[in-house]
């Protein structure tokens, strides 16, 4: 591991795509002819590692890759951003990191255009719902989630239904813009459960399988990535980060997860590539 005492940090090459408002992990991709587009968060974009698995998937396929992910981003990500939603529809492949339920607006507030896994505003339906709750302090969706979760379990599967509804709506209407061949990643520490009704574990928050398998067409795969528990006990190693994100850098998967992440990724999309 390489911590970094005074305030740099990795460099990411940071670039833009035409008219997008958002600023990428480069180096800036070529976007003649064909290439492979990935949409996902924080652990797609790579925080803290050299070479994330888009950039690994790349070397292995020699398939152009253009990384598209953004830190903390859902789906209003892209859906907020046309031009950059152009480039992912002009893709030959996309691989969509599956988001949480908490990452995009819904009834109950409304997320950050950019980083969506931070809260503007509760709704009137959610202040009604949860009178006795201070809002002014939770600024992050899983934070007020959990909150909720422990002022009142009954109340709290109304707002878990409706994000339910809302994250269904939504993907769909991410994949509708996407080219017909894409992956849908699940990237986690384990599978996805029967049915996801509570915050725990780190996986998507509030995603189970009936709802991935709504949204599954043909010309979809789904690739699961469970870290092995060789790649998760190296942790840090390999991850350049200021020593003032240390805590933010074990939340992260690390450069062996990355590559385990590539490895399940490469025979999915090799298969779609011959179609």
């Amino acid at each position: 591991m390489l911590l970094l005492t005074d305030a740099g940090s990795l460099d990411y090459a940071p670039c833009r795509y035409g008219a997008s408002k958002a600023v990428f992990r480069g180096p800036a991709r070529d976007l003649s002819g064909n290439y492979l587009a990935m949409l996902g968060g924080t652990q797609t974009f790579g925080k803290y590692v050299q070479d994330p698995y888009p950039s690994l998937v790349e070397k292995v396929t020699g398939q152009r890759v253009v990384n598209l992910a953004g830190l903390g981003a859902g789906p209003d990500f892209y859906l907020d951003d046309l031009p950059a939603l152009r480039v992912a529809a002009e893709a030959r492949l996309a691989v969509v990191q599956l988001p949480g339920a908490e990452t995009m607006s819904n009834p109950f507030y409304t997320v950050h255009g950019r980083r969506n896994d931070r809260i503007l505003t509760p709704t009137q339906r959610l202040r009604t719902l949860f009178p006795e709750v201070d809002f002014a302090e939770t600024l992050f969706a899983r934070h007020l989630l959990t909150v909720l979760q422990d002022a009142d379990h009954g109340r709290f599967q109304t707002v878990v239904a409706g994000l339910k509804r809302n994250w269904l709506a939504t993907m769909r209407q991410l994949l509708v813009h996407l080219p017909l061949r894409r992956v849908l990643l699940w990237l986690a520490d384990a599978m996805p459960p029967k049915q996801a009704t509570a915050i725990d574990g780190s996986g998507p928050l509030l995603v189970d399988e009936a709802m991935i398998v709504e949204v599954l067409q043909p010309g979809t795969r789904l690739v699961t990535a469970i870290p092995s528990a060789a790649a998760r006990a190296l942790g840090v190693t390999d991850m350049l980060f200021p020593e003032t994100e240390a805590v933010q850098a074990h939340c992260l998967p690390g450069a062996a997860v990355h590559a385990e992440i590539a490895a399940r990724l490469v025979p999915a999309i090799a298969e779609l590539s011959e179609k």
